[in-house]
């Protein structure tokens, strides 16, 4: 599938001023924007709405989205205080009050928490009513050796049980790159890169090892027991997140892996049961690449439809792609290019639901950083609109992995940018098919 030409490319003005005149946990209350959106035409303009975020101090950055099965979104992200101290935080956005439930919540705090632009913590949320979270922390010295920690909360956040690492390996390697998925009704599923075979030089020229990152899951249960733990793939990319959705026929996963000859294209698998699919490619980009981009997939799905947008800079362009599957992750079709050019920065965020594909990403040129947003047809057969959604401040890897979702036909943004060269989180809401006002 060939790119295809915008219908229509609009730029708003950056939201920065509008996210510093809002404070609190309050929110604009627009009639029904996701009622608007689900009745109108997918054709029409998108309405950009600032979505006031409760994490607006500087020092705010590694923000993470999530749906829960009650349908609210859950905002966790890092708070950094001088002297190194960090605090984990979360909180819950109510789409049909369209305002924050509760004042942020702390999760955990600690010095020594592994603080990475690009390796992030997560929050999810079970059918049971239970949250789930996890963050990394540092096990020793060497600059890439730290732990997964696994907590989870019965009470919606007001306590956590004491957290627990889901790898027994014990080497003083990297452990990261995490993906959380709800197995059945109150089961967490856990996947993340585990180095336990590199020595800890896996970062060493970003990939100049003799062991191998390798990728891990586990499921957990309430009790923060695990219930079983896979090897994934024995081979991967050693710096690229990984991304997980569940489909009606199990969990798929994706991530960036690594041949013997240095291809580090997408590769996926699915939970079939107890086993893990054999890994296939997700397109044969073949890009040869010596060293780890950072540069991860990111997937969405809705029953056997499935979504992944990947960056890669095979023959020596940098694309954004899109492919999709509508068998569950079996096979995907040949992949639509969504931007191409040395700008392209990539770190994709991806979200459907019945009526459209959403996605972000970041381009970078001589005026600075810009992030894109774009709306697709389910197919992908047809492109509705993209837009510059922000002007960002940052540059390079200041500005993290902006996160997405799609909540009653409303997508819901949230990135890092910079503020007087401290990190900062902003946000907004887009409803999309309604007319601009």
């Amino acid at each position: 599938m060939n790119a295809v030409t915008p219908p229509r490319v609009r730029r708003f003005a950056p939201l920065a001023a509008l996210v510093l005149l809002l404070a609190g946990c309050g929110g604009d209350r627009e009639a029904a924007p996701g009622a608007a959106a689900a009745g109108g035409d997918p054709a029409q303009p998108s309405r950009v709405l600032d979505w006031p975020l409760p994490a607006i101090t500087p020092g705010t950055s590694a923000p993470d989205l999530a749906l829960a099965p009650d349908g609210r979104v859950l905002l966790s992200w890092l708070d950094s205080r001088p002297g190194r101290r960090h605090l984990f935080r979360f909180s819950a956005w109510d789409p049909a009050q369209q305002r924050w439930q509760t004042r942020p919540v702390t999760i955990a705090i600690g010095s020594r928490m592994f603080v990475n632009w690009a390796d992030t913590p997560h929050i999810l949320a079970t059918a049971d009513g239970a949250l789930w979270a996890h963050w990394l922390q540092k096990t020793a010295d060497a600059p890439y050796a730290y732990d997964v920690v696994l907590t989870r909360s019965q009470d919606g956040g007001a306590n956590w049980a004491p957290p627990v690492t889901p790898h027994d390996d014990g080497t003083p390697t990297e452990h990261g790159f995490v993906s959380l998925w709800p197995q059945g009704r109150d089961l967490l599923g856990i996947a993340w890169l585990d180095g336990r075979n590199t020595g800890g030089d896996e970062h060493a020229g970003h990939g100049a090892h003799d062991g191998s990152m390798m990728l891990r899951s586990a499921l957990f249960d309430r009790g923060l027991q695990p219930v079983q733990e896979a090897t994934v793939d024995t081979r991967t990319c050693e710096c690229c997140k990984t991304d997980v959705a569940m489909t009606d026929r199990g969990a798929l996963l994706v991530y960036r892996g690594r041949t013997g000859e240095e291809i580090r294209d997408i590769l996926a698998s699915r939970l079939e049961g107890n086993v893990w699919t054999a890994p296939r490619r997700v397109h044969a980009d073949d890009w040869t690449m010596p060293a780890c981009p950072v540069n991860g997939p990111d997937l969405a799905a809705r029953g056997s439809e499935a979504v992944v947008a990947w960056y890669t800079a095979a023959g020596g362009e940098p694309q954004v792609k899109l492919a999709r599957s509508s068998d569950a992750g079996d096979s995907f079709g040949e992949p639509l290019v969504l931007d191409r050019g040395n700008a392209v920065q990539g770190r994709v965020a991806v979200a459907l639901d019945a009526r459209q594909v959403r996605v972000l990403w970041l381009r970078e040129d001589g005026d600075g950083q810009s992030l894109w947003f774009a709306r697709y047809a389910p197919d992908l057969s047809r492109e509705f609109e993209r837009i510059e959604l922000a002007k960002l401040q940052g540059r390079g890897r200041a500005t993290g992995f902006p996160k997405l979702v799609v909540h009653d036909g409303v997508s819901h943004a949230v990135w890092t940018d910079l503020l007087d060269g401290q990190p900062q989180l902003r946000g907004a809401r887009i409803v999309a098919g309604a007319a601009a006002d």
